[in-house]
């Protein structure tokens, strides 16, 4: 999606505070080097900061691209102690209180898909001592994890309200780092040393146990920080061809390691592809009890085309148990296409007003049925089915 030779968000950071130590200049294949591998114990490297082409010397935090670490004791990037994320409430959501404009409405928009498809809960900061605050700053920059306290989160007014490029800061302020700081990426992608600064290169992160995301929003993109214009410096392998960099939105991916980390019972999935089939959990046999799944369907041009090949649910009055509801846009704040539906038999198909339609199972305790098979497609050009 970027031009080759160009970043798809710009190097991190606030300007220089009074006090910093200004070191020797390095170019931009050095940074690069840096960006893509990070020591394994923060506690004991020297806090900087990555600005332009000059290395600054904090006291208190650690600065890579747009990722911001606070100093911890003994702490690296492949595990952290509890305390740098998000607290989960009993009721098993994580609420985090934030403060924004609300003239920044692409930044609430961007949120609306974690808390649709995760148990991540953005809240308006009131009196509560941790939280983030969401500033209009130079550059796109967040800290990685819960710091405490205050905890600002930067986004350039001008270049980074973008849905994907919000989450991806978002993303960090979870807890995540970048996907090509994976401890296997090796295996799925190849660092291009002819156009990035030697150096050592340690992989650090916790992968959840989940395959390796080249879809994911927070993967760079293949030109990204080259020092050479035209030439790579990620090559995904075996298939050179692979997109990666994408800022369109959350993955797949991105939403169950969400879910994972955080210990989320959500059932969520994340459809990009132009046209397929899916169905309800366990179809074609019968759904388990006490669940809701969320199908969001995206599509970077043209209208949402949805059709039914069975539908099995539950029969209750008013579908008080088990049901399906279809909504014209990518939250349950969107417009109803389908309101609670569960009667057996065939639904005529159906056309988003746009790009994005979320679909919602619920079952209750009760019995149930077979469920539902789905598809779906890009109206005009390709189509996704539901089984």
């Amino acid at each position: 999606l970027q031009a080759k030779g160009e970043s798809l968000f710009p190097a991190a950071l606030a300007p220089p505070v009074a006090g910093a130590i200004q070191q020797e200049e390095v170019g931009t294949s050095s940074i690069y080097s840096s960006l893509l591998d990070l020591p394994v114990d923060f506690g004991k490297v020297e806090a900087h900061q990555l600005i332009k082409k000059e290395i600054l010397l904090w006291e208190t935090d650690f600065h890579q691209d747009d990722l911001v670490y606070k100093r911890r004791t003994q702490r690296s990037a492949m595990s952290c102690s509890g305390n740098c994320y998000w607290p989960r409430s009993e009721n098993g959501l994580v609420k985090i209180p934030v403060n924004i404009s609300p003239e920044f409405c692409v930044i609430i928009k961007a949120m609306e898909e974690f808390v649709t498809l995760t148990c991540i809960r953005f809240i308006k900061h009131t009196a509560e001592y941790d939280y983030i605050n969401i500033v209009p700053g130079d550059r796109c920059w967040s800290y990685f994890g819960k710091i405490g306290g205050r905890q600002q989160l930067s986004l350039l007014k001008h270049g980074c309200i973008y849905k994907g490029l919000i989450q991806h800061e978002l993303n960090h302020a979870l807890g995540f780092l970048h996907e090509q700081t994976r401890s296997d990426r090796d295996n799925y992608v190849k660092i291009n040393l002819e156009y990035v600064a030697k150096g050592r290169y340690v992989r650090n992160t916790t992968n959840l146990g989940l395959p390796y995301d080249y879809d994911s929003v927070m993967h760079y993109g293949a030109y990204d920080f080259s020092n050479t214009d035209g030439k790579p410096t990620i090559i995904t392998i075996p298939n050179g061809s692979v997109p990666i960099g994408q800022r369109v939105g959350l993955s797949n991916l991105d939403v169950k390691k969400i879910n994972k980390l955080y210990s989320c019972n959500d059932c969520s999935t994340v459809l990009r592809n132009p046209s397929g089939h899916f169905c309800s959990y366990n179809y074609p046999h019968s759904y388990p009890r006490n669940i809701t799944c969320l199908w969001l369907i995206q599509t970077l041009q043209g209208k949402v085309f949805l059709s039914f090949h069975v539908l099995d649910l539950q029969s209750s009055p008013n579908c008080s148990s088990d049901y399906i509801r279809i909504y014209d846009g990518s939250s349950r704040k969107s417009r109803i296409l389908l309101d609670k539906c569960c009667r057996a038999g065939q639904l005529p198909a159906m056309v988003a007003s746009g790009n994005t339609m979320l679909i919602e199972f619920v079952s209750d305790e009760d019995e149930t049925a077979t469920g539902t098979n789905f598809n779906s497609c890009l109206c005009n050009s390709n189509k996704y089915w539901f089984h």
